[in-house]
Order: C-alpha cells, then structure tokens, then sequence
C-alpha cells in the first residue's frame, strides 16, 4: 500500500528541490498529500548570505519562496518548528501544538549554534540558523546608521568558511555606514584560517583579511568576556545539532550519533526508522561530510527520486554516492572572491563574477516569478 502523508520538515535547499520536482511533474497520487513545516516562509539560500551581509543583495533576493513554491507543488505549507517526534506512532508535535501524523518524514532542518549570552553592551549575531539571523543583523545596521558610531570591536569568532566570509562582509559594510569611526576586526580561529581548505587558498585568505585590517587569532580559547564592552560578535564555530535532536524524551527513539545528528544510510534513510529521511547538516553518515549547503544541494536529487519511490509504494533504491572534495567560491571583497577546490585556491574578479551566476541560477530556479533583471 503506497504512503498517503508525506512530511518535509525544514526549508532547507534539498527540499526546495523535492517541492520544484512535485510543481513540474506532479508525481503524487490523488489521495496523497505534502505537508511542509517550515518557521518562515522565506528560506535564505546559505551561498549568498555573505553578499547580503556586504550590502550586495537584499534579503528578498537571497531567499527562497516556499509559500509560492509550495502553492506550485500542491503542498500545505504550516509555519511552525519541530518541537518532538514520535518515531514509533509515526507523529511529530510542532511548536504550535499541533500533532501530525505521517506516513513519510523527511527532515530538512539544517543545525544550529549556541552563543555564550552577551555581556555588558555586547551583540552576539549568530550565523546559524539563518532565519534567526535577519533580526539581529538589521537591528544592529539601524543602531549603527542612527548613531552614527561603529562598535569599538566586531569579533567573528570561527575562522572557517562562515566566519571568514562573514566578518569580511561586516566589517565592509559597517566601515561604508560610517567611514571615519574607528573599529577594531578579530578573526579567532583555533586552527587557523579555513582549516581544511589547501594552502594555496588559505594564502589568499591571510590575503584578503591583511588588506581589509583584519587581525588573525589562533590556538586560544575566546569568550564574551575577552572581547570590549561594546563588541559585536559573529558567532561562527561548528554546526550544532538542534534541541530535540539532543532530547531522548524528544527524539524517541530515533537513531542519532554522539553529538545528536540522524544517523542515515547511502539511500539517505534512518538507520532506525527507515519511514524517516534526514539530508544536510542535520543528517549523519557513517563517512561525514562537512556541514556546508552544498552537499544538502547534492542530496536533493537523491532524495526527490526516494521519496517519489517510496510514495509510489516502491523500496528506494537510491544511493548517495559523494565526492569528498567540493568546489567553493568564497567572498572575500566586494570585487572578488576565493576559488577553493583540492590543492587549488586564487583569488580573483571573474570569480567573484563566477559564483554570482551560480548563486543568482540556483535561487532563481524556485523563484520564476522574480524577474532575472531583479537578479541580474
């Protein structure tokens, strides 16, 4: 007997491929539905988050339009959180109260951070979730720009991919806000910068931070009270699994490794309850990737066909086989970007051009009623 309810919790960049897959060819059965839980309705796309941070796009041209996309794929979409899951009973209870049950799960949720709280008149922008970092961020653009005065620090504390591409973009767009006023970057990283990426990028990085008067901290330990009273701070440090996943009396039984994210297998499927799907940050293989966007973008393909097989009444036989390097185009100034695959890393305009294209294609892809020039 095929599946009737399928559930995508989570606007993450996979599912935003499952919903495009239901609008063009409509695979679903009559009697089946697609529910989305999702907190916003707009899904910020994780490759131009440091463009809007610079002041290169707005915050409707990174996002991804899941009310509209779900109008097109004949989805209910409900705005709220997942607050537990019921594996056995097949349930799961939002935050809003409501229970729904599911024959099909399929979790999209992305990860998490938790800052140390702020002290004194400090700002702590948290770059993970993406949806809760909007607020913050233009609460601290208006102070600023009413002010007229710049933090006497801004810390990004991570010196990975986010922090780095992060506090480059914040520190160019404050200094444009208020060009004369006197602040003071840090990038802490315990590792150096971009661990993992090759030393030919890393090179470019130092670069990039050097000319835009960013000072590098490594090898320490870094808390609010190491920074200036008035400090805003860019939380940037690994990826975090979210509170339910943490909870046993949450989760239920649910199959999780030691720091709380769903274990799967190739075919994307839970170790435990194979009627559950989990893909992204929030997923766990047995051979990890990194908990970066594109390999939830990878995953999308792979888990529209599962789920188009499981709703068929079908065993899934999908596999996810991955490449364990990724190409990555990092901002690094307004004109130009990182170019990161392997060994290989330069900087350069036609890069930054590069990774324009690919970003503005991919949203541009859920979103056809946005015109191409708002995206050009």
């Amino acid at each position: 007997m095929s599946p009737r309810t399928l559930v995508l919790v989570g606007a993450g960049h996979a599912h935003a491929q499952v919903l495009l897959s239901l609008a063009e060819r409509r695979w679903l059965q009559p009697d089946q539905r697609v529910v989305v839980v999702s907190p916003t309705a707009l899904a910020p796309y994780s490759g131009m988050v440091p463009g809007w941070l610079m002041g290169r796009f707005t915050h409707r041209e990174i996002c991804i339009d899941f009310e509209s996309l779900c109008q097109r794929a004949g989805a209910q979409l409900k705005l709220a959180e997942l607050d537990s899951l019921d594996p056995d009973r097949r349930t799961i209870a939002l935050s809003t109260g409501e229970i729904l049950d599911y024959d099909l799960l399929s979790l999209n949720v992305g990860s998490t951070l938790r800052p140390p709280p702020a002290q004194r008149q400090q700002t702590i922008l948290c770059l993970r979730p993406l949806s809760a970092l909007r607020e913050g961020w233009e609460s601290l653009l208006r102070r600023v720009e009413a002010s007229g005065h710049l933090p006497s620090e801004l810390v990004a504390v991570g010196a990975g991919a986010a922090g780095f591409e992060s506090i480059l973009a914040v520190s160019h767009r404050l200094r444009a806000l208020v060009p004369a006023g006197p602040m003071r970057a840090v990038l802490v990283g315990s590792r150096g910068v971009l661990p993992g990426h090759g030393i030919l990028a890393r090179r470019c990085a130092q670069r990039a931070l050097d000319s835009a008067g960013i000072e590098v901290r490594t090898g320490q330990r870094f808390g609010p009270a190491d920074a200036a009273d008035d400090a805003v701070i860019l939380w940037a440090t690994g990826a975090q699994a979210h509170d339910w996943q943490l909870d046993p009396h949450r989760r239920g039984n649910l199959a999780v490794d030691a720091e709380g994210f769903v274990r799967v297998d190739r075919g994307l499927q839970s170790v435990s309850h194979p009627e559950i799907l989990a893909v992204g940050d929030c997923a766990s293989l047995a051979d990890p990737r990194p908990k970066a966007g594109v390999y939830a973008v990878r995953q999308g393909p792979v888990l529209t066909q599962a789920l188009q097989q499981r709703m068929s009444g079908m065993a899934s036989s999908t596999t996810y086989h991955d490449h364990p390097r990724a190409l990555a185009l990092l901002l690094s100034s307004p004109r130009e970007a990182i170019l990161s695959y392997g060994p290989l890393g330069l900087a350069a305009h036609w890069a930054l051009d590069w990774k324009d294209r690919i970003d503005r294609r991919f949203v541009r892809r859920f979103n056809p009623a946005i015109s191409s020039s708002t995206l050009a």
